[in-house]
């Protein structure tokens, strides 16, 4: 099992694609892991070298703390990952909760990344902290299974949650989140405490993509909209049927937008 140790824990990761190719790092949603890009994994490691991690107290990486587990601490992961791995310059990708990791690392650590692009994602603090804040605790206490139907509703948009084609993905992530430990709880907690990043973004000059699903029950378009209004270079769209797990949901959709987005962002590097 490939793992790399930085930052005081220990991360799980894969590495796929040419070594010596620009780097693209996938960052996952809570409650998924890096299987959450296996569409991107098998598009963009034609061309570029790909990784994907798990993030501190989620999947196969090491558990922790609840105060260990902040969008700030889990930046820092990423960074010494980036790091570790020695992949110079990379673009940075993150679904949800990786795009709030990708978010700060384009305001804090712009000279590791090429490009950031966030989809189903958010700049701000949670307005929905006082909604999800009683799934948080009900989570610390018993895990994903009681909840499965909240988790799902709130991951996935309407069309995933009936769509016979979605059904196969569908399940696996029901499997998957009715089999978390209360330990998700503490996880959760970080992602609905966390503080704003906004402010921090305003004039970056990391090219930004945000992508927004139509039918996400977490974060509303002007979420995705706000982001890329605030850098210099940002640029967003939405994706019609796409719920919060944009990558899973629309892939083909999301891969060309990403695909678009990293050329771009080459040119702007260059």
């Amino acid at each position: 099992m490939p793992v790399v140790n930085v930052n005081g824990t220990t991360l799980y990761y894969e590495d796929h694609g040419p070594k010596e190719a620009p780097a693209i790092v996938f960052s996952h949603s809570l409650f998924f892991t890096t299987k959450m890009f296996q569409h991107q994994v098998e598009e963009f490691s034609k061309s570029y070298r790909v990784i994907c991690y798990d993030h501190r107290g989620q999947g196969q990486s090491a558990r922790d703390v609840s105060e260990n587990l902040d969008m700030d601490t889990l930046t820092e992961d990423a960074a010494s990952l980036i790091e570790a791995l020695d992949l110079k310059r990379c673009h940075f990708v993150g679904n949800s909760m990786g795009g709030f990791i990708a978010l700060r690392l384009a305001a804090r650590r712009p000279d590791l990344l090429l490009s950031c692009a966030v989809l189903g994602s958010s700049g701000e603090e949670e307005f929905k902290k006082a909604d999800f804040q009683p799934v948080v605790e009900h989570l610390q206490q018993h895990g994903g299974k009681p909840l499965i139907d909240t988790l799902l509703y709130i991951m996935f948009g309407d069309q995933s949650l009936e769509s016979t084609a979605f059904a196969e993905e569908r399940n696996y992530w029901k499997d998957y989140m009715e089999n978390l430990d209360n330990s998700i709880g503490d996880c959760a907690y970080q992602v609905v405490h966390r503080n704003s990043v906004l402010p921090e973004l305003t004039g970056v000059d990391v090219p930004v993509l945000a992508i927004a699903g139509s039918e996400d029950h977490a974060y509303t378009v002007p979420l995705s909209e706000n982001i890329a209004r605030v850098v210099n270079h940002g640029v967003c769209h939405t994706i019609e049927g796409a719920g919060h797990s944009v990558a899973l949901e629309k892939p083909e959709e999301a891969n060309t937008l990403l695909a678009e987005h990293f050329l771009l962002a080459a040119k702007i590097s260059s």
